[in-house]
């Protein structure tokens, strides 16, 4: 009998130009859903980012309602030394701890947190320093497990600032304020020993037109103290004079920018500092193009690296009696 042959041949696989054809095709549809995935990302940590700056806001809201005014930027006992890391007390942070649910932190250093209050230097709060507080993370930020090291201990990180206004540090202690640029005060609404009255603050330029709290970065090294959310300096849990000089605009690229003892000036990652001592402090973040900030009124707004250097400065002041378009 004869045989008979099938004409179809067996498939026994890929051959190799077909096998590059589809990994070129998987690899042009990963690059095309690449940025998509990064998109969503990024949206979802402004997103949080921004609920962290709500939540701060309100929370600085709810103890000025306790306490007839705002936290202080910083307490620093007697009025004296502000720019000295060993004599500075509690930060606008710590003093807001049981308005974001870490009452009990707060709990276990309050007797001296009194003492600080009251004048009388204790510095037995330093030692929640160390601990974590999600609310102060931003989620695009990085280098959190880097803690920061000075002033005898580590110190935790955190990703916002108390505005302290665009003029002069220092002068704006007790609530002063000086013409430091255009003519028009530079006030902050959390200074040195002070913090302003809600009644205060609708009377000058306005709850919805000043900024209450800033976003920070963090420090790119241990001894870099930006961006420790217990430390109250300039650049590490306080925006100060950052219109003036060489701070020009969120997330300025010029060196020396920031004014923070020891640490790095990096320009090439828009972190750039002199570290010759404390003063300046310029809001920044890793959200492309902008940085978030919350208004005196709870609301929160982005803010592009385009914007003025004087717009810049009156968005910071609180009795500049100016207007301004973000």
């Amino acid at each position: 009998m004869p045989v008979i042959r099938s004409s179809m041949r067996r498939w026994l696989g890929f051959t190799l130009i077909e096998l590059l054809v589809v990994i070129a095709i998987i690899a042009i549809l990963i690059g095309l859903l690449l940025p998509a995935v990064q998109k969503v990302r990024e949206a979802a940590a402004r997103m949080s980012c921004s609920n962290n700056l709500k939540q701060l806001a309100l929370a600085c809201h709810s103890y000025a309602d306790s306490n007839k005014g705002f936290p202080a930027a910083v307490l620093v006992p007697n009025g004296i030394g502000w720019n000295d890391e060993n004599n500075i007390g509690p930060n606008w942070v710590v003093l807001i701890l049981p308005y974001i649910e870490q009452d009990n932190l707060f709990k276990t250093v309050n007797a001296s947190i009194q003492n600080q209050i009251n004048k009388v230097s204790d510095n037995n709060w330093r030692a929640i320093r160390s601990t974590p507080v999600k609310t102060m993370r931003c989620p695009t930020d990085s280098n959190f497990d880097v803690m920061g090291s000075r002033s005898g201990g580590s110190w935790a990180r955190g990703s916002y600032a108390a505005n302290s206004g665009p003029g002069d540090y220092p002068t704006n202690a007790n609530g002063g304020s000086n013409n430091a640029a255009y003519g028009v005060a530079g006030g902050g609404p959390m200074c040195i020993n002070w913090g302003i009255t809600l009644a205060q603050l609708t009377s000058q330029d306005g709850t919805a037109n000043t900024i209450l709290i800033n976003h920070l970065r963090v420090g790119p090294a241990a001894n870099d103290m930006r961006g420790t959310w217990a430390f109250g300096e300039p650049g590490c849990s306080i925006t100060a004079e950052h219109a003036i000089g060489d701070c020009y605009t969120p997330n300025d690229t010029g060196c020396c920018s920031d004014d923070v003892t020891g640490c790095n000036d990096r320009p090439d990652i828009a972190m750039g500092c002199w570290n010759g001592g404390y003063g300046q402090g310029q809001a920044r973040s890793q959200h492309t193009g902008q940085v978030l900030a919350a208004m005196g009124d709870g609301s929160v707004r982005t803010i592009s690296n385009s914007t003025t250097q004087q717009v810049w400065y009156y968005m910071n002041s609180r009795n500049d009696g100016q207007s301004w378009s973000n």
